[in-house]
């Protein structure tokens, strides 16, 4: 390979070639690291701070390795990202003629065939929803690749994309009528003959789970995996290295009955009578658990007798539609397709109903209009070290956050990485300079019902000298609203809160204000990037701790507890710290960005464990003096 440090050198290729590209040692040795795993085999765990241009790093030496690589990030826009704007800057600086591709998982592409069973059937959507599917169908006249990003023009989390792409149980593959222009078939093609392929990591787990997505045939071919934002993995795998079933998945198969029942079965009238009451036994499931939104242990439930009459009746009412589906076997693939759907789903909710496994957590969530019923491995280490001496290939984990207090213990525990290379390269930031981390003094402890009323009332006079300028970061929806309702009336400054507008939506109204305040919780602590001057406060009300309530967290606690170990230190304290410094890292995002960090939970100073959250944290200039922060809004700007 060639020297990888000359590429990355002041006046290197990538200088050259690349404006506005600045040599960052860091970086440098990132991507030697990087390509020595390459060569060499093994496996690396490395965090590289905000600034340190990770993404070039892992990047190079991916390009030059002559190797196929497999390179999977956090979330489809990230995805996006690397593969649109990042990647063909680096492959053009280089000349390389590296093939490249990008695969989603199914639920990403137009489905041809279902697009068109939805045109012409009598389906009872809304108004906005037949408004949506006459865009979706001149855009499908236009779309290469059908990749439902590239049509803006519907959300991305509208309901009506259910009806026009497919999913693993209703696709009919090789039998179905658009299978020769299929865009999903089209971006497998591509994958399969390239050398780089951009992933997520919910199609990289589902796959190596067998859960099949249509990548499981890279897997084995790949030379090498680079996994970036690795921070989110563990808890992606854990879920697809479950089993689920969900109230839309049980109404999409009602639903596809029906539409095959029209097309192949009109003889069979009780297959239309035991599909409609699959709907009605799926409606009356979800009400059986109450009409809050919650999380919860299926212990919580289990001697419910509504509950447990529900679930029997959704039961037979599975079955029922199963039996009646045999009588027309062979009738066509639809149908067949609808049976087999049947049969998995039966398996999966015994098996969630049964109470003989010790290694996994079962779980209930609801949503405003549907429910899922979860099985989650308690820990997933064993699992993935057989999924990686399956696939033997170097494998690269890599986040800005991935190490607490300068130790990767508790990441590479997660993934069972024992025998890893570390490394670990700080942001190359001037954080001294560039920012300022404050904790105001004399608030309540988080425990006390008067603290959110406090945070919002110390959040004004900071505001009032941000200028806005702000994001709000809470730890949960209720503080979130508390806030919104009591800073409506005293902000001066425009004000956005999560649940408004899309996020991607809100984003970008705060960059464009550029005086706003922007109220989130979990969603707008990561993969945000807000450079410049419209951000220059992040305020944070709690270290955030995960909910005690959560089922899938307590069970793990209940687990460590009863190994003799401490389940705060060795899995609470960590997750939060990690969690802390992605909420700090929307502050600074480059050379030239100035900011405050405000933090207003006094356990950060008063507690033995705030050490490890501070040691976890970027070198800001540290007060509890406001007139320190008066002055550094007061310094011009640059």
């Amino acid at each position: 390979m060639t020297d990888i440090a000359e590429i990355f050198d002041p006046d290197g290729w990538l200088a050259k070639r690349i404006e506005g590209f600045s040599y960052r040692p860091q970086q440098r040795e990132m991507a030697q690291a990087v390509g020595r795993i390459m060569d060499q085999g093994g496996v690396l765990i490395c965090e590289a701070g905000t600034g340190t241009g990770k993404t070039f790093a892992y990047l190079v030496p991916a390009l030059m390795s002559g190797q196929k690589v497999i390179i999977s990030t956090g979330t489809k826009n990230l995805q996006d990202q690397l593969f649109h704007r990042d990647l063909p800057m680096v492959r053009q600086s280089l000349s390389s003629p590296v093939a490249t591709a990008l695969l989603k998982g199914r639920a990403n592409y137009l489905c041809i065939h279902r697009l068109e069973n939805t045109l012409h059937e009598e389906l009872h959507l809304t108004r906005e929803q037949v408004e949506q599917l006459q865009w979706i169908r001149e855009w499908s006249i236009k779309t290469r690749s059908g990749d439902i990003a590239g049509m803006t023009q519907v959300p991305e989390d509208a309901g009506i994309w259910p009806y026009v792409t497919s999913t693993t149980e209703n696709c009919l593959g090789q039998e179905c009528s658009a299978y020769s222009t299929c865009h999903l078939m089209e971006a497998r093609k591509r994958a399969q003959e390239a050398d780089l392929v951009v992933v997520n990591h919910h199609l990289l787990c589902a796959d190596m789970a067998l859960k099949e997505e249509g990548f499981a045939e890279l897997l084995p071919s790949a030379d090498c995996f680079i996994l970036d934002e690795a921070h989110q993995l563990p808890d992606i795998a854990g879920n697809f290295f479950g089993d689920s079933v969900s109230g839309r998945q049980l109404l999409e198969l009602a639903r596809d009955t029906v539409a095959e029942y029209h097309r192949e079965a009109k003889d069979t009238p009780e297959i239309l009578e035991h599909a409609e009451r699959l709907q009605q036994a799926t409606r009356d499931m979800r009400l059986a658990f109450g009409l809050e939104q919650r999380r919860g242990a299926w212990s919580e439930v289990a001697a419910n007798p509504s509950v447990n009459a529900h679930l029997d009746g959704l039961l037979d009412s599975i079955d029922q539609l199963a039996q009646s589906l045999r009588t027309v076997e062979g009738r066509g693939k639809g149908l067949e397709s609808c049976s087999e759907r049947c049969g998995t789903v039966l398996q999966r909710l015994h098996g969630l109903r049964q109470n003989d496994d010790s290694e996994s957590i079962r779980w209930f969530e609801t949503h405003r209009q549907s429910f899922r019923l979860n099985r989650t491995p308690l820990e997933i280490a064993d699992i993935f070290q057989g999924v990686m001496q399956e696939h033997p290939a170097s494998w690269i984990f890599t986040s800005a956050t991935l190490a607490v207090g300068g130790s990767f213990e508790h990441f590479s525990k997660q993934l069972g990485l024992s025998e890893a290379e570390t490394h670990c390269w700080d942001s190359p930031f001037d954080y001294p300079h560039q920012a300022v981390w404050y904790v105001p003094k004399n608030l309540p402890e988080p425990s006390s019902p008067e603290f959110n009323r406090a945070v919002s009332d110390i959040s004004l006079p900071i505001l009032q000298a941000s200028g806005g300028r702000a994001f709000l970061l809470y730890t949960s929806h209720k503080a979130l609203q508390e806030a919104a309702d009591y800073l409506k009336e005293k902000l001066s400054y425009p004000m956005l809160v999560q649940g408004t507008a899309p996020r991607t939506e809100l984003v970008e109204q705060f960059r464009k204000l550029g005086n706003a305040v922007l109220l989130g919780t979990s969603s707008f602590w990561e993969g945000i990037d807000v450079r410049g001057e419209a951000l220059s406060c992040v305020i944070i009300d709690k270290l955030p701790f995960a909910s005690p309530g959560d089922p899938v967290l307590q069970a793990r606690i209940d687990a460590l507890r009863k190994r003799g170990g401490n389940p705060f230190m060795a899995y609470q304290l960590p997750q939060a710290a990690i969690a802390l410094k992605q909420g700090a890292g929307r502050l600074i995002r480059d050379e030239k960005d100035r900011g405050v960090l405000v933090l207003c939970d006094p356990r950060l100073l008063s507690k033995p464990y705030g050490k490890i959250f501070i040691r976890s944290l970027p070198p800001m200039t540290k007060t509890q003096d406001f007139t320190v922060l008066e002055r550094f809004f007061s310094l011009p700007e640059g």
